[in-house]
């Protein structure tokens, strides 16, 4: 893991991908369905390249596919540090 992530909180990050994220994304093992229009976060977690200090900043900026809420940097690293726990060994 890279050195921003070292202290993020994946378990804080499941919080916030459970308040905010499963209208859309099937954000566990547990749950069945997001929209057909976006992937899973075990998908994202297993893209080519996946860099989770890059979905962090990504996470920082509004999106127009995305809803508009706002996060703060130890909110964006922690659940992007929870959506890397899905990456395939």
């Amino acid at each position: 893991m890279s050195g921003s992530l070292k202290a993020a909180d994946a378990d804080k990050g499941k919080i916030i991908a459970e308040r905010w994220c499963t209208s859309c994304h099937v954000v566990s093992d547990t749950q069945r369905k997001g929209t057909d229009a976006t992937p899973s976060f075990a998908a994202i977690a297993d893209q080519s390249g996946f860099d989770a200090d890059k979905l962090a900043f990504f996470l920082l900026d509004p999106h127009p596919i995305m809803p508009n809420f706002a996060l703060s940097r130890a909110e964006a690293a922690n659940l992007s540090a929870y959506i890397a726990t899905f990456k395939r060994r």
